[in-house]
């Protein structure tokens, strides 16, 4: 058995209630004649031992009466019940969040300063750091009314996508203050499910100007029956993702379909790379492979033949790279199309290829011409129409941006922006294809309409909710960082991603004077919110040993129920 470790102090400290009157009754509060809260703390800089003098209130009437108030100053050193102070959690919460640091390289930098395990900075970061940042972020209460009262909240609303079946992740924040209203996890994304989730937000009596959310089925209706006032914006980069998928379903097609007809037609002199020894392009090592030296110019005709040809080699096989990097484009729509990307770039290279063989013939370009320009002929048609699409698309982008515009109402834009489709629609009356096109734009450009122009009213608005998926993006990258697996990053995420994602503030000091401030009250209801969601993970686990035990447990629990009727 480990021998216990003592820990010495450097010098007692006693503290008193810094009180002078009830904060309940106001009247006179008395030092209480015993003190309390006798610790040893652990703190960065030295081990302390505290005590503080409590008072109470005289008056027998008040309601607050026999209740003993703390020190403040010693509620400041650490947080109740835990012998480590605010600057050790804090060290821990802003190595792990701003430093990306795992829990061993933490436990490793701090082990020479303070007696802790790796277990105990794992517990402290996730039941004591995390749940101070929460209790921390509702200390902002105030400035969320003084902006509900001025100009009204703006909310973003957002959620992440479940991963086999878990609950999904949603937060809504205020963007002009930055504060976290709602962060959590959702079994259900149907309305009255988002109601719920709401409803909270709408009894708080705030003022709200606008939320701004993606197009989810369930949300519509219940934003709209919990804030049936408000103006609810919708994100204009997935309304060009919606108003771009049948462009992007066909780029897709024609982008199979030519990298196939240009395998079939010049794979054979497409595929090889040129080198001495056939499947090995460069090695590096203790036995790395060989580097040829710069051909020197040389006087000797021969010479100067053999020059040529390694030139001539060199440029074919440069073409050929190009062309097989062309063929592995992968598209990302609204505004990149792979297989127009991959038409335009082919022919540029046959452009090329036609130029090199009208000032020498070759074989190898000849062929790989013939080759390019039967499988661009193949698709060409598609192309155009593509093309076209891709112009519409472009120019809609143009038609709701306001960068470099004079200021427009959203009924302003709104109109400019129908005027160009029916236009369009005028316009591809003779071709079904591209009038299958426009009109799948408008039918999405109407369902969108109610949300899609509010930004340009609403001062503070964003055109896009890219920012929440954004922060979930990062969030995602950061604890695969300090994990370095992915299982374990979507592990955390549905444990503990809501505490997560409240943010932190923006130094060290500012960190630790923030979480020494929460409230005790409020820190121990949040450490039981960390708790009762935690409980729901206790039997995922693939330890045979935990969880025969774990099974044991609920099996006791079951034998001391009262037999009778469930």
């Amino acid at each position: 058995m480990r021998t216990r470790r003592e820990l010495y102090p450097q010098q007692p400290q006693m503290y008193t209630c810094e009180l002078e009157s009830c904060p309940v009754c106001r009247d006179s509060l008395s030092l209480s004649e015993y003190p309390s809260g006798h610790k040893i703390v652990q703190t960065l800089s030295s081990t302390l031992e505290i005590v503080y003098r409590p008072k109470q209130c005289d008056n027998p009437n008040c309601p607050g009466h026999g209740k003993k108030w703390r020190s403040a100053r010693w509620q400041q050193i650490a947080p109740i019940h835990c012998t480590y102070g605010f600057d050790v959690i804090a060290s821990i919460g802003w190595h792990r969040q701003t430093q990306y640091h795992t829990f061993e390289r933490i436990h490793s930098d701090l082990c020479g300063r303070v007696a802790i395990s790796e277990s105990q900075i794992r517990h402290l970061y996730t039941f004591r750091y995390l749940p101070l940042l929460a209790s921390h972020e509702r200390s902002n209460w105030d400035e969320l009314e003084r902006v509900s009262k001025q100009s009204g909240l703006i909310l973003s609303l957002d959620g992440l996508a479940p991963e086999g079946g878990e609950p999904q992740l949603w937060v809504v924040r205020e963007l002009q203050t930055g504060l976290t209203l709602r962060s959590g996890w959702m079994s259900e994304q149907g309305q009255s499910a988002f109601e719920n989730f709401l409803s909270p937000i709408a009894e708080a009596n705030l003022k709200i100007t606008a939320i701004l959310s993606d197009k989810q089925r369930g949300l519509l209706p219940a934003i709209g029956s919990v804030f049936p006032d408000v103006r609810h914006a919708l994100c204009q980069s997935h309304y060009f993702k919606n108003i771009a998928e049948p462009a992007a379903s066909a780029d897709e097609t024609m982008k199979v379909t030519l990298r196939k007809a240009v395998r079939e037609r010049s794979g054979a002199i497409i595929r090889p790379e040129h080198v001495e020894k056939p499947g090995v392009l460069m090695v590096t090592g203790l036995i790395p492979s060989p580097v040829e030296k710069p051909t020197e110019p040389q006087a000797e005709p021969s010479c100067a033949a053999h020059s040529d040809k390694q030139e001539r080699q060199a440029i074919v096989d440069a073409l050929l790279r190009r062309v097989r990097y062309l063929l592995t484009l992968k598209g990302r729509p609204p505004f990149r199309m792979a297989g127009i990307e991959m038409f335009e770039g082919l022919q540029e290279v046959c452009e090329c290829v036609e130029a090199l063989i009208a000032h020498m013939p070759d074989e190898r370009l000849v062929r790989l011409q013939q080759g390019l320009g039967e499988a661009l002929g193949i698709v060409v048609n598609e192309y155009q129409d593509l093309r076209e699409v891709a112009s519409w698309l472009a120019h809609v982008s143009k038609v709701l941006d306001c960068e470099g515009k004079p200021p427009r109402s959203g009924e302003e834009v709104k109109r400019e922006l129908f005027v160009y489709l029916n236009q369009l629609l005028e316009q591809t009356q003779d071709s079904p294809i591209l009038f299958a096109f426009v009109a799948q734009i408008y039918k999405t450009t109407s369902t969108y309409a109610p949300g899609l122009f509010h930004t340009y009213d609403v001062p503070g608005l964003p055109r896009t909710n890219n920012n929440r998926e954004s922060e979930f993006r990062n969030l995602g990258q950061r604890l695969l960082r300090t994990t370095g697996q992915k299982g374990a990053t979507k592990r955390l995420i549905h444990r503990s991603g809501a505490w997560e994602l409240i943010p932190h503030p923006s130094s060290f000091s500012e960190t630790v004077a923030a979480i020494s401030q929460v409230n005790p009250d409020e820190f121990s209801q949040e450490r039981q919110r960390v708790r009762d969601h935690r409980n729901r993970f206790k039997l995922h686990t693939r330890s045979d040993k935990q969880t025969r035990k774990q099974l044991e447990a609920l099996k006791a629990r079951w034998l001391q129920l009262p037999q009778g009727e469930g």
